[in-house]
């Protein structure tokens, strides 16, 4: 189907579907900016405490080298390990449960907290070459290419603008002390790092919303999809169920007001009962009316108020019944089995005329 043709708004049933296939606008870029943006703002904020407490640790774990006898014994290997971790858990562990987080809290944001199974399950149209082509070479493709070369562009130059005006003061720190200089060069690296990461996190937010109404794009549904889903799902499935009943009610009215006009009724004798009319203006005779059991004993009892000829061909009777529905003429195949019944009828019929 032509994409020209969509252009109706996707109803909510639609999108819930596409929801639970894991159809979903969501942008890794966004998500990966938002987590480098977290994490600069931990290590901002915990970086001091952090660096107090490793540098007290490796100070511990040094302490233990230096005694080789205790750091070669089974109780001294055990200390030192715990010492490792925990300087790890220390240093690392903040930062990265920070990001874990963010991630999390990102991922969300974006499409919600609906987990769906349908994503795990093989499609192997996913791998299809002609799709897969079809989205790089389609407009989706001018878009990654100018958001990698503007990912790239932008991250340096706002990189190069918090570096560029600290140039010229760097002669002026010679003779520093090797701290005043690590903690100058950290400030310059934290200040390059957050210029960097907020303009990351900018073309995530512009790759989010680009993602967003390619989403809506394929979504959008034809006017005769809006129609079959508000047929479907308009009403409750009480209504619907009603609405069937009362159908199937009006289509046994005016089946069952059709018995009076037929020439003869065809019967199991008890189980089936198959009422059929010939009037000479089409080419076979047809069935009016048909109905097994209850329905069956219905269509003979209004025969009988009506002096329709009355059948028993239990053979005849199932066939009509299995392979022909009200309004149509009977298969061909059946014509001389009918012909019989009907001759057998037109003689009865005679002779009650000259009877009378």
């Amino acid at each position: 189907m032509a994409n020209d043709d969509r252009t109706e708004k996707p109803t909510p049933k639609h999108r819930q579907r596409a929801r639970e296939k894991g159809q979903v606008a969501r942008s890794a870029e966004l998500g990966g900016s938002v987590v480098v943006v977290a994490g600069l703002l931990a290590v901002s904020l915990m970086g001091p405490r952090i660096v107090q407490e490793g540098a007290s640790s490796f100070r511990e774990i040094l302490g233990e080298i230096a005694h080789p006898g205790r750091a070669t014994s089974a109780a001294g290997l055990s200390e030192l390990m715990h010492s490792m971790l925990t300087t790890i858990l220390i240093t690392v562990g903040p930062i990265a449960g920070t990001c874990m987080v963010a991630g999390v809290v990102a991922g969300v944001a974006q499409v919600g907290f609906r987990p769906t199974a349908h994503v795990l399950k093989p499609d192997f149209r996913r791998i299809n070459p002609a799709s897969g082509l079809k989205n790089l070479l389609g407009p989706n493709l001018v878009f990654e290419t100018i958001k990698t070369i503007a990912k790239v562009g932008v991250v340096a130059a706002f990189a190069a603008l918090a570096l560029l005006p600290g140039l010229t003061d760097l002669s002026s720190q010679v003779g520093i002390s090797p701290s005043a200089l690590g903690v100058l060069f950290g400030q310059r690296a934290s200040s390059i790092a957050q210029h960097a990461a907020f303009a990351y996190l900018a073309i995530g937010l512009i790759d989010y919303a680009w993602k967003r109404h390619r989403h809506e794009q394929q979504l959008k549904m034809t006017k005769q999809q809006v129609k079959d889903e508000t047929r479907q799902y308009g009403v409750s499935a009480e209504v619907r169920a009603a609405l069937r009943r009362r159908q199937m009610q009006l289509a046994r009215s005016r089946m069952m007001a059709a018995v009076p006009d037929a020439d003869v009724v065809v019967t199991n004798p008890t189980h089936y009962a198959v009422a059929l009319r010939y009037d000479g203006t089409r080419t076979a005779p047809e069935v009016v009316a048909k109905g097994k059991d209850l329905v069956a004993l219905q269509i003979r009892r209004i025969a009988e108020e009506n002096d329709v000829p009355i059948v028993p061909d239990p053979p005849l009777a199932r066939a009509l019944h299995q392979s022909t529905e009200v309004g149509q003429m009977i298969p061909e195949e059946m014509y001389a089995a009918v012909a019989r019944v009907l001759a057998f009828v037109y003689r009865l019929a005679g002779r009650r005329r000259l009877a009378s």
